[in-house]
């Protein structure tokens, strides 16, 4: 009996210091990221806040070492990333809604997975080359509709994802519930099983929105840029990581200020997006 316990102590002594190390790993691992995670947040918040100014948020690209702001660059990214959502959020949710409650299991949802896997995985800049030779070089012309076109499709695979992950986890009970009253199917998903996980899906979108806030290599290719303020979606037009790319880039110094400017807006509105979207999801839980 004394062997048995002496046996097991020493179990229990060895099961805890290889918990102990490995508890000592991932907390190590974890400082690791966030000591980055802080540094390149401070570092940017040091180099983008002296350029906050007025004349930033209100004035349009300025020429080399002369005063002006990144206005229309804000608007044309405000106006790309707007209508992309709009566009691809309808099409993802109904995408999901298929997928998770018409045909879960068939040869189309299948299909529509494998296809949606390849769009998530796949580089933003093979998509802006996608719609630049079916667009632009169709037409002959970089333009906004181009850009947000590119856009969309970054967006649609987030939210079909997303969309089909929260409407699986609505238990069965409640549709089972809600067809024994003789409730159509429609009116199910639409009242019941959509609503039930709305967090969530409003959740997809937001990230959805998150990522394509930065995009720049999709915007190179089919936006372009533009250094006045336009409205006008048929012609090229400005946006902010594509400024950024531009203004960083080159050797004027308030070009650079700049840039750090739009780095600092990108980086607060795409953490924001995040942090809103975690208190959604804890909401849910």
């Amino acid at each position: 009996m004394t062997d048995l316990t002496d046996i097991r102590r020493a179990r229990f002594a060895s099961r805890k210091r290889v918990n102990i190390v490995a508890l000592t790993l991932s907390l190590g691992a974890m400082a690791f990221g966030l000591f980055w995670l802080f540094w390149i947040l401070w570092e940017t918040f040091l180099l983008g806040i002296g350029g906050m100014t007025i004349a930033t948020l209100t004035q349009m690209t300025p020429p080399p070492n002369e005063t002006g702001g990144i206005a229309n660059a804000i608007y044309g990214s405000f106006l790309m990333v707007l209508l992309a959502t709009c566009v691809g959020t309808p099409i993802g949710i109904m995408a999901g809604i298929y997928l998770a409650e018409y045909d879960p299991y068939g040869w189309l949802a299948s299909v529509t997975r494998f296809v949606n896997d390849i769009l998530l995985s796949a580089p933003s800049i093979v998509i802006g080359l996608f719609i630049y030779a079916v667009v632009v070089a169709r037409f002959k012309s970089f333009s906004g509709w181009a850009g947000v076109m590119a856009l969309a499709l970054i967006v649609i695979p987030v939210v079909i994802r997303t969309t089909e992950n929260m409407l699986q986890l609505v238990p069965a009970g409640m549709r089972e519930a809600a067809y024994a009253l003789g409730t159509p199917k429609w009116k199910v998903i639409m009242s019941i099983t959509l609503r039930s996980a709305r967090a969530g899906v409003v959740t997809g979108v937001l990230l959805a929105v998150a990522r394509i806030s930065g995009e720049t290599a999709p915007l190179l290719f089919t936006a372009l840029n533009n250094q006045f303020w336009t409205s006008n979606l048929n012609d090229p037009m400005a946006s902010l990581p594509v400024t950024i790319f531009k203004f960083a880039m080159s050797p004027y110094e308030n070009w650079q200020q700049l840039a750090w400017a739009g780095v600092l807006l990108i980086t607060i509105t795409v953490l924001g997006l995040n942090i809103l979207a975690r208190v959604l999801t804890r909401h849910k839980d």
